[in-house]
């Protein structure tokens, strides 16, 4: 692949490091469809995972190298560290996949040599070429990371990028790890390694980064105007400790700002083609989507996909909104997917209408889930009068999460008020059909369920989050509930949806609750936080 693709190639990590997000785990069903979303989206690489991590990993990366990667499709790629056991079962994951790819990655920063890999730097120069060419000898495509490359000491990333093109690596990824740098630095870091690395243009420059100083999107947009034509980036711009670059943000801002960025292009200023292969409209579904399954609710003044992203509150503001939008809308809500529609369906209509419409909202349902789902939105239009897409997005997502499900709610009761204690009746059933019910009180409704829950279903936990929000306005609203437990360190989350927001809350616990179970004793590697320590021998 040539140096400059002629655009900005959109590599997204939503499946890999935005699953690192405290309580954002996502279960193969989930990671599956949200990489079917992303194809929709037009990503030209999905990174699915870390599929040495555990079987889970491995399981989700080769399950979408089967369903989403296509001839047409976006390049499924797995992430590995520099050793040949990750790099092989990355190999085998990604297999499937017509357009596959392995993402390798060793530290080069000194205080990541001196205390995580405890190497030096003349031991790294050597596992570099090996591992790269290992892989490439599995692979035709090939990324090499310089883990904490905005700390590095930039000579030694010459070096170090050298070789590993030398070595068969086509894609170069330069991370700002920790969220460290500004546009300014980081533009120069990619500066000197188009200046000073000789057989760069054999390989394209691509930056990963994260957002700690709220820098990620403009330190990216600095490295395009520099040379960078990859772009590493998540939906919402979810992620590890503050997140990663939002590739929301970034895929706007080159399409509101084309007439800016198309002369580092060598493009004519005026030129109509866009800077990324991203469909537009497909952005805010797949916000949704990631959103629901996630639990990761999106903040309401988020650029571009927040809920107030399109309001406008100000008298001055509306007025100049009524008389002409681009008075103080610099974007189209229609070019992102954004709209009032009203779905037209009801009490009346049948499954195939429900799953049309479900699959142009990006959920594709097997045949148990669509009748589950179906059943849900039967319920729903005999107790809400309009049934809108954001309602019928929050009664599906949950679906998804059903085929890890160890426990359902079959019931669930309250009695509460002034001078009431609030009790709760709730039963639960198994895998093996075996029902239980518990009675509990508690300091309110939802703390009476909670507490029920937790006598009939041991799973120890502490609930540090629960959070409730309306779908869309009105009395008959869904109240989508989202739950996030803490067990031995780990975070899980759970979400609901139901216009009673006690039987959300008790869902999204049950939801939370199974997620826990279902991982407890299953072994995770982080791949930032896990040593190396040695190119024949690594240590797992």
């Amino acid at each position: 692949m040539a140096k400059d693709p002629g655009r900005v190639l959109i590599f997204d990590t939503t499946l890999r490091d935005g699953e690192q997000s405290p309580g954002a785990s996502l279960n193969l069903e989930e990671k599956l469809a949200i990489a079917q979303q992303l194809a929709r989206l037009g990503v030209d690489v999905i990174e699915a995972g870390f599929p040495f991590a555990s079987q889970g990993d491995f399981a989700a990366v080769q399950r979408i190298a089967e369903q989403v990667g296509g001839d047409d499709g976006p390049i499924i790629c797995g992430l590995s560290r520099a050793s040949k056991a990750d790099i092989k079962a990355c190999a085998e994951a990604v297999d499937p996949a017509p357009k596959k790819r392995i993402h390798t990655f060793i530290a080069t920063s000194d205080i990541h040599l001196d205390h995580k890999l405890r190497k030096s730097r003349s031991e790294v120069l050597e596992i570099v070429p090996e591992m790269v060419q290992y892989a490439r000898s599995l692979v035709d495509d090939v990324e090499f990371s310089c883990e904490d490359a905005a700390r590095s000491d930039p000579e030694f990333l010459y070096q170090v990028i050298e070789l590993a093109i030398t070595a068969g690596a086509s894609t170069i990824n330069i991370p700002d790890t920790v969220g460290y740098t500004t546009p300014s630095e980081f533009g120069s870091l990619i500066e000197g390694i188009n200046k000073n690395v000789s057989n760069i243009d054999d390989a394209i420059l691509s930056v990963h980064g994260h957002n700690d100083l709220g820098l990620a999107v403009a330190n990216f947009l600095e490295a395009v105007k520099k040379g960078a034509r990859q772009l590493e980036c998540t939906i919402n711009g979810i992620g590890e400790r503050a997140g990663n670059a939002a590739l929301e943000e970034l895929v706007m801002a080159l399409h509101v700002r084309r007439t800016y960025f198309n002369s580092f292009f060598g493009r004519d200023e005026s030129c109509p083609t866009p800077l990324t292969a991203i469909r537009t409209e497909e952005i805010t579904k797949t916000s949704r989507l990631v959103s629901n399954l996630t639990g990761m609710v999106v903040q309401p003044n988020k650029a571009i996909v927040g809920a107030n992203a399109f309001s406008h509150e100000s008298g001055i503001h509306q007025d100049g909104v009524l008389k002409n939008r681009l008075t103080y809308e610099i974007v189209d809500a229609r070019t992102i997917g954004l709209s009032d529609n009203k779905i037209s369906l009801g009490k009346l209509s049948g499954r195939s209408a429900v799953r049309a419409r479900l699959e142009e909202l990006g959920y594709d349902l097997n045949r148990e889930d669509l009748n589950e789902a179906f059943a849900r939105f039967k319920d729903l239009a005999d107790r809400k009068r309009e049934i809108t897409d954001r309602d019928l997005e929050a009664i599906v997502s949950e679906q998804v999460q059903l085929p890890d499900a160890l426990f359902q709610l079959r019931l669930v009761q309250v009695s509460c008020g002034t001078t009431l204690k609030p009790t709760a009746t709730v039963t639960v059933v198994d895998q093996d059909g075996l029902e239980q019910t518990s009675v509990a009180l508690g300091t309110g409704p939802v703390d009476a369920v909670v507490r029920a829950l937790n006598s009939l279903i041991e799973a120890p936990n502490e609930l540090i989050e629960f959070s409730v929000k309306s779908v869309t306005e009105g009395i008959d609203a869904l109240g989508d509930v989202t739950i996030r437990l803490r067990h031995e360190n780990k975070l899980y989350s759970g979400h609901s949806a139901d216009t009673d927001v006690v039987v959300a809350a008790a869902q999204a616990y049950m939801n939370a609750l199974n997620r826990l179970i279902s991982v407890e004793g299953t072994s995770r590697i982080h791949p930032q936080k896990d040593t190396v320590v040695s190119k024949l021998k690594p240590v797992i």
